[in-house]
Formats: structure tokens, C-alpha cells, sequence
């Protein structure tokens, strides 16, 4: 390639793109036509352009001023793009095109999205959770058992993993009792305690405290020994 021919492609810039863009325009109510439209007005506004003439655009998108500023006027009833009134650095009052409602719009969406994520993440989790009961219980849960477990996480809004964990502390009780997992849980949010990673921490925290009980208890022979008990049943329980 000619060096002079380089150099002016090089010079011509670039345009920064996000690819959340290219892979859900159409999710933000944009076709084809639009996001090229898009695309080419943003790389005018990053070349200086900043309220770019009509006729620009359509020399480039080889269509006719008229279409061009339909074109433009597409995208702005589709809320992805605006002209706005701005003082520039000679604090003459000038228009430029802007594209935070684009930005607002991709923001908005990938938030969604996300939420749309755990949600089916949430109910996936929940759907196990029954089993696993069941599973642990040897037996299916009665209509009342499973209304209960519906109310810990449509009411209470526990997290499947934190029933979970509850469970398991009941079973390794030999408890099976949604009463007692249900007098877990309530103490655990009595310590702010909503997550396995808290659940753990607690539980190596009193595992800890009981392991330096059992030791002064050996450290006198001549002083009667207190029989253990279950550390959780034992706090609900008062």
C-alpha cells in the first residue's frame, strides 16, 4: 500500500463501538437501517461533527437529504438519539446530536437482563429446594409443608441457598421438622445472616468457641462436667 495512501487511512480514525450495541440493537427497537444510520452519525460526531448536515449523512449512506433526515428523525422518535442546545468554548449557543437515551436504552436493558437472570436462577433454586426436602425427609411434603416453603421464599424472601443450609443444620440435628428450619432461619435474620458465606462464617465461629469450652472443661478434673447441647436448639428454645 502507497505510504501516502496509509497514512490517510490511519488519519481517517476510528470508531468505538460498543459490542452490546451491534448484539441487541434489536432488542431497543432498532432494524438494519437504523443501527447503520446510528453508526455512521456517531462516527461524524467523533470526527467533530457534532450536528453534522443531512447531506453528509446521505452522501455517505448514498441515499437522498430527504431520506437522510427521515433517517435521523427515525432514530430520534425511537428515543435513541436527540439534538441539544449547548454553548461551545466560544459560548456560542450550537446544536449537536447526543445519545445518552441510546446509552440510557443498552444500560436499562443489560440491567434487565441480568435481573431476568436471577429470576431464573431464583425459581430454578426453588424448584430444587422442594426436592431436596423431600429427598431429606425420605417422604413428599405435605400441602402444608410446601405452603411454608412458598412463604419463605415469595413472603420472607429467603434466599434458596440460605433454606438449604438451614436444612442441613436440621438434618444433622436429626430434626426434620420445617418448625425447627423455620426457627433457624428466623434466628440467622436476628443476626443479619442471609447468605451460605455468612452461614459458614457463624458456624466456624461457634464451632470455635465451643471447641475453647470443651477445653477449660478438661483443664479441671475436679470440676463437674456441663453436658453439651445443641448450640442452635438451645438458643431458639429460650
Amino acid at each position: 500500500m502507497n505510504k501516502q495512501l496509509l497514512f490517510e487511512w490511519i488519519s481517517s480514525g476510528t470508531l468505538s463501538v460498543p459490542n452490546y450495541l451491534l448484539k441487541h440493537y434489536k432488542k431497543i427497537g432498532l432494524d438494519n437501517n437504523d443501527l447503520v444510520t446510528l453508526l455512521q452519525l456517531l462516527s461524524l460526531v467523533e470526527n467533530g461533527q457534532r450536528f453534522p448536515d443531512s447531506q453528509l449523512l446521505a452522501d455517505r449512506l448514498d441515499i437522498t437529504r430527504e431520506d437522510a433526515f427521515k433517517a435521523i428523525h427515525q432514530l430520534i422518535t425511537k428515543k435513541v438519539l436527540t439534538i441539544e442546545t449547548k454553548a461551545d468554548e466560544e459560548g456560542k449557543t450550537v446544536d449537536e446530536f447526543s445519545f445518552d437515551l441510546l446509552y440510557d436504552k443498552l444500560s436499562a436493558l443489560l440491567v434487565q437482563t441480568k435481573e431476568n437472570e436471577e429470576s431464573e436462577k431464583e425459581v430454578l433454586a426453588s424448584k430444587n429446594i422442594y426436592q431436596l426436602f423431600e429427598q431429606e425427609f425420605g417422604r413428599s411434603l405435605s400441602a402444608m409443608e410446601i405452603q411454608t416453603l412458598n412463604m419463605w421464599i415469595e413472603e420472607d424472601k429467603y434466599k434458596p441457598e440460605l433454606i438449604e443450609m438451614a436444612l442441613r443444620e436440621a438434618v444433622l440435628n436429626q430434626v426434620y421438622s420445617l418448625k425447627y428450619i423455620d426457627r433457624i432461619l428466623l434466628s440467622w435474620e436476628k443476626k443479619n445472616i442471609r447468605t451460605k458465606e455468612q452461614v459458614e462464617k457463624e458456624s466456624k465461629r461457634f464451632r470455635k468457641s465451643q471447641s475453647n469450652d470443651n477445653s477449660k472443661e478438661k483443664s479441671d478434673p475436679n470440676e463437674t462436667p456441663v453436658p453439651m447441647y445443641n448450640w442452635l436448639k438451645d438458643k431458639l428454645d429460650n
